[in-house]
């Protein structure tokens, strides 16, 4: 029995073996199976994601949405600015200028102060209404400093419209600088055009400057039938727009491809683009565009004719003088509404040394008008408590904007009447 007992009993090291090579194949099996449990997780998560997805789709495609049009709906919002900023002052200002230097300094600071608040059109009107019919240029002669025969270049008259001349100079400063030889031949009103702060607006740029929009002229140079015209915008290349046009004319540049690449490749003899209104860049994206110079012949003239087509006229007309209501408490009235403003175009007037009283007395138009406050549809005071006596027309202009531009931003909604 000892014996037989004796050769049943295995060794010690081959139970050890026996129960080590056990929990091996324990481990392996538990593992399999935790391998197992989490790949019929991850199953059932991705049929669950994939149900919610397509019940996501058919309430979208039950409300008329899909989730492409939410894709895209970012990239489809308009950021540009649907409505416009104009301002209007009397020429005659330059008169209180003590040399011609000075004068064209002080139509610097008026383009300056336009440039820095996105105004879009100056209006300088003649507070004298001494033009007549067979006048193309409006009146107000220059009788003040330096402009007698002798500082005047050959072929040009011994007197000096100030009207036209700041026009001039407004129009001169918001030319780009590649264009203004093109547009603005030697003119002894822009003699000290030099001295002058350059501008710097958005659409005053270098050729390596790269843009969505640029201005240019269009060039004189032949073209293949049913091919656009070549324009210079200020780049390595000419630029060939869509669409035929006359020579020497201003026109606004959507370019289509890259033209920041110093010259490109030379295989490539000019760019491609595409002519747009000049304000597609203010509405469609945003970006201050330069303003527009508009002369007329009196007080009442700067009110009515509007440039604008979508209206006809200026919804929002605002007067400024020391006279005028507090600007504290004002609100703007409503006008013709727009996604982020209640008015679509407004215009705000200034007076001249002896304010709008003297522009409305030589308006024959406006006879009947005693009080200025009766043109407008608000009448401010835009520098309350004022320390000097007097307030010049180049300071009043950025003081005006600066205290009125959180007020055009904080208008009525015009489709809930809710404060934006």
């Amino acid at each position: 029995m000892a014996n037989v007992k004796g050769e049943d009993k295995k060794p010690k090291g081959e139970k050890r073996m026996k129960l080590k090579g056990d929990k091996k194949k324990l481990k392996k099996n538990n593992n399999d199976d935790s391998k197992k449990v989490v790949k019929a997780k991850k199953r059932k998560l991705e049929k669950t994601e994939t149900s919610e997805e397509t019940a996501t789709v058919e309430d979208k495609t039950a409300t008329g949405k899909s989730t492409e049009e939410d894709e895209v709906k970012p990239e489809v919002e308009n950021k540009g600015r649907p409505f416009t900023v104009s301002i209007a002052l009397p020429g005659s200002i330059l008169d209180n200028a003590q040399s011609p230097d000075l004068r064209s300094y002080l139509v610097g600071q008026i383009a300056r102060a336009a440039v820095i608040f996105n105004v879009d059109e100056i209006v300088v009107f003649d507070e004298s209404c001494s033009a007549t019919d067979g006048e193309e240029q409006t009146g107000g002669d220059f009788t003040g400093v330096g402009h007698s025969k002798t500082t005047l270049l050959p072929g040009f008259a011994d007197t000096s419209r100030c009207n036209v001349q700041m026009a001039r100079i407004l129009q001169y400063l918001e030319c780009p600088q590649y264009l203004r030889k093109s547009f603005f031949p030697k003119h002894h009103d822009l003699k000290y055009a030099g001295l002058i702060n350059p501008l710097d607006s958005p659409h005053h740029m270098r050729a390596e400057h790269k843009c969505k929009y640029r201005e240019g002229v269009v060039l004189d140079r032949p073209t293949r039938e049913r091919k656009g015209s070549f324009v210079d915008c200020g780049i390595y290349k000419p630029v060939q727009i869509d669409r035929k046009l006359s020579p020497k004319v201003r026109v606004t540049v959507e370019m289509l491809d890259d033209h920041t690449n110093d010259g490109g490749d030379d295989n490539v003899k000019f760019y491609k683009g595409r002519a747009v209104s000049s304000e597609q860049p203010r509405v469609n994206d945003g970006i201050y565009w330069g303003y527009q110079v508009r002369l007329a012949s009196s007080l009442s003239a700067a009110l009515t004719e509007c440039p604008y087509n979508d209206t006809g006229k200026y919804d929002v007309i605002m007067g400024t003088s020391e006279r005028g209501d507090l600007i504290d408490d004002f609100q703007f009235p409503l006008g013709v509404p727009t996604r982020v403003s209640n008015f679509k175009h407004l215009l705000v007037v200034f007076g001249g040394v002896n304010g709008l009283e003297l522009s409305l007395s030589n308006d024959e138009l406006l006879s009947e008008v005693s009080d200025p406050r009766c043109l407008f549809d608000c009448y401010l005071n835009t520098c309350p408590d004022q320390g000097s006596r007097t307030i010049r027309t180049e300071e009043a202009i950025p003081i005006t904007l600066a205290v009125l531009r959180p007020k055009m931003m904080n208008v009525s909604n015009p489709t809930t009447g809710a404060e934006v």
